[in-house]
């Protein structure tokens, strides 16, 4: 996991990484977002919040299987939160994670 927060680390430092959920809507939001990426041990209702954008903008999700502590290692902050908008940044850091599913049904009224 450690080529993964080296590669988190130059995101951030290209300026290709919106962190926090508030960025993360706003990233989805405008169309900017190219993948997310939560950590192992956010809460059930963050996940679930995560899966909702994701879904609504059509925006692959990922775990990333590594906690919050371990990102804040990288990035100066504790996040459990991530959004890539740089295509190849975000290709790289999926690159062997697994998907989070995301059911659109679920959401629905």
């Amino acid at each position: 996991m450690k080529s993964k927060l080296g590669s988190i680390t130059m995101c951030a430092k290209a300026g290709r990484l919106s962190i926090g959920m508030d960025m993360m809507k706003d990233a989805c939001k405008s169309d900017n977002a190219k993948g997310v990426f939560a950590a192992s041990d956010i809460s059930e209702k963050s996940l679930k919040e995560v899966r909702y954008y994701c879904g609504r903008y059509g925006v692959k999700c990922f775990s990333l299987g590594m906690t919050m502590d371990e990102l804040s290692t990288g990035l100066g902050k504790r996040t459990g939160i991530l959004a890539v908008t740089d295509s190849g940044f975000a290709k790289s850091i999926a690159k062997g994670l697994e998907e989070i599913s995301i059911d659109n049904e679920e959401f629905m009224d």
